[in-house]
Order: structure tokens, then sequence, then C-alpha cells
């Protein structure tokens, strides 16, 4: 009986953002502005990457990469949520729960991957300058490329497998502002120990292999613009590893405390509070944070401008 009540919840509701009647315009109003600005951002720089021969080395094409990942992973999140500030019921079908999950997923992994890439690209190209082109060429850039896509792609496709062994029964709430597997499990009828133990396990490894890549990394960093005191090169090193340490830190701190702390007894609401970090705040501050400081993506982006006005 409770298997076939279990068929019958085929759709969930998401709670959304907790906040008064009076803030409903002004919220919709803000997120719509930062997601405009989210994927206007990205794109442009997506662009400036493909259209200028001089950024096709390493560095810019993890810097697209990212652009590209934060692009999906604001439009699989925001979209839904601007959608469901005038919806008149802010359902949400089983499958289309699932692809959020499956795109949110591959965007955040992938993210993390990228940043522990990005890190090592820093320390070959300030550490072992004379080698750098022969250490981190195009070739290798496409291969971490690839193996950061696919570690998303592995890591998401591990859990939307393991949610079809839950059942939903008694409750179709979903307290977010978009489908997450952590209070998905939370209405499971079925025991989502499994589910929690893998989201830990997953989540817990691929953090400690990036964040510790990103540490190591921009601590041979330091030691070595330290060593050479000069003020010009400490001046630049500063400027590309200092947006890359301001980024890093944004991202894997709310991260870390959503999927892989112990247990589950944060409430709904904070949680929807470190999850506006990942999903909604980093995407926009990423293209600002890797691009302004940058002379060579601003030189492009003036070149580009010229040749459309």
């Amino acid at each position: 009986m409770e298997m076939e009540n279990a068929t019958l919840l085929t759709e969930f509701i998401l709670s959304g953002l907790i906040y008064q009647h009076k803030w409903h315009i002004p919220l919709f109003l803000v997120f719509l502005v930062i997601y405009f600005t989210t994927i206007v951002g990205n794109l442009v720089l997506i662009a400036l990457v493909w259209n200028d021969p001089q950024l096709h080395i390493p560095m810019y094409l993890f810097l697209g990469s990212l652009a590209f990942v934060d692009a999906c992973l604001s439009s699989a999140v925001t979209s839904k949520m601007l959608v469901n500030f005038f919806a008149t019921n802010k359902m949400i079908s089983f499958s289309e729960c699932l692809i959020q999950i499956f795109f949110f997923g591959i965007g955040v992994t992938t993210e993390c991957f990228l940043l522990a890439a990005m890190a090592y690209d820093r320390y070959v190209a300030i550490c072992q300058p004379l080698l750098y082109p022969v250490i981190m060429t195009n070739r290798l850039c496409i291969r971490l490329l690839v193996l950061s896509f696919f570690g998303g792609l592995l890591n998401v496709t591990t859990h939307v497998g393991l949610i079809f062994r839950l059942t939903f029964c008694k409750y179709n709430i979903i307290h977010h502002f978009y489908c997450d597997i952590m209070p998905l499990f939370k209405i499971s009828c079925t025991d989502p120990s499994i589910n929690f133990l893998m989201v830990f396990i997953f989540a817990g490894s691929i953090q400690v292999f990036t964040i510790l890549t990103v540490l190591v990394s921009y601590t041979l960093v330091l030691f070595t613009i330290l060593k050479r005191k000069s003020v010009q090169g400490f001046r630049k090193a500063f400027s590309t590893c200092g947006a890359h340490l301001l980024s890093v830190p944004l991202y894997y701190g709310p991260l870390a405390f959503r999927y892989v702390r112990p247990g589950s007894a944060q409430a709904d609401d904070q949680d929807m509070v470190d999850s506006l970090f990942y999903t909604i705040i980093i995407p926009l501050l990423n293209p600002i944070i890797y691009s302004l400081r940058n002379k060579k993506v601003i030189d492009s982006l003036v070149k580009m401008l010229k040749r459309i006005f």
C-alpha cells in the first residue's frame, strides 16, 4: 500500500524563499537584474575568449569554461525561481526536479575541479615560468577540462541514479527555492541514509581534493613571490592570484556547510541562504573578479566594442 501511494506523488511544491508578501516584487526585480547581469557577463567573457586568438591559452580557456559553467548553473536555478515568483502554484514534476538536480550537480562539481585546475595553472605560470609553455600546453588544458566535466557528470549521475531508490508518499513540499537533493531526501518515505552517505563521501572527497590543490598551489605561489622580492612581480602575481583567492572561499565555504557537514541540524532557511552564494552570487561575481583586473581581457573587450560601435 505504501509503494502504491508513493507512485501518486509525481509532483512537488517548491516553498521558495521565506519572505513577506510586500517583498514580492522588489525581490523579483533584484534577482532578475542579477540573472540578466550574470548571463550577459559570462556570455561576453565566453565570446572574448572564443574570438580573440591571443586568449587561446590555458589560463583563458579555463576562464571561458568557468563562465560557461556559471551561465548554465545560474540558468538551471534562477530561471525557475523567477517563474515561481508569479506562479499560482509552485509545482515541479519529478522529471523536472531530476533535470534541475542533474544540471545543477554538473555545474557545481565541474566548477570545483575548474578552480583547482586554474590554481595549478597559476602555480606553473609563476613558480616555473620558463617551463610553463612546456608543462601547461593546450593539450593538457583540454584534458583537464574534459576530466573536470567528466567528474561533474560522474558525480551527479551517481546521485540521480540513487534517487530512484527513494519513494515519496507523505509530503511533497520541498523547502527550497530549487529542487535540491538534500531537502528531497528529507521528504522521502524510504530511508535515505545511503543517499546521505554517498553525498557525504562524494562531496567530501571532491572538496578535500580540490581545496588541497588550491591551497598547496597558492601557498607555493606565495613563497615564490616572497623569494623574488620584486615589487612589480609581486603586484602582478597578487593581482591574478588575489582574485582567485577571493572567489574560492566564497564558493567552497557555503558548499561545504551544505553538503559535507554531518547531520541535518541546520535550519532550512539557513540552507537557502548558503545556496544563494554558490548558485546566484558566485556566478555573478566570477566574471567581475576574474576579468576586471586582467589587462588582456580588458584590451580584448575594448577591441570588440570598437568593432561593434
